[in-house]
């Protein structure tokens, strides 16, 4: 099929001339593609989540006095209990294991831009998987007329 932006209309004919093999691959390729499409929405949420829940403690942490006893978290599930030196500034985990000292409110901007840009990747992948999914199901109608005509041909 070719790289340029098509009508509905347009990528129903080139479908419609596919032989019932290319229509198979076709369809295979496209539900692949939904899912490869729907596990990155997924991670696109958990990534989310992530923020939101760690501008919300950025938030509570704000309000905490100084010297207060608090649990850090080391992974998941692995806490260890700390006091609070300084509640103006936050290291931020910007990836691949690197961090770096930021104000609070620097770090609740690093949050909310992250999240703004999450939010508007997920609205794009939404949009490019509705079309997938689009592609899927006419590849399929087609390719199941092609086979009951196949099959009422003697």
């Amino acid at each position: 099929m070719a790289s340029t932006p098509q009508t509905p209309s347009a990528t129903t004919v080139e479908l419609q001339r596919l032989s019932v093999e290319h229509l198979k691959a076709v369809k295979e390729q496209t539900d692949l593609e939904i899912n490869l499409l729907q596990d990155s929405l997924n991670n696109i949420r958990t990534a989310t989540s992530r923020l939101e829940s760690a501008s919300i403690a950025l938030d509570d942490l704000s309000l905490r006095p100084l010297d207060h006893r608090i649990l850090v978290p080391l992974a998941s599930s692995l806490y260890v209990p700390a006091s609070l030196a300084a509640s103006d500034r936050v290291l931020v985990d910007v990836g691949t294991g690197y961090f770096i000292e930021k104000t609070m409110a620097e770090g609740k901007d690093y949050c909310e831009r992250k999240i703004n840009l999450l939010k508007s990747n997920f609205d794009q992948l939404i949009e490019v998987a509705s079309k997938k999914k689009s592609l899927s199901d006419e590849a399929a109608a087609i390719l199941q007329s092609k086979l009951k005509q196949l099959a009422t041909t003697p």
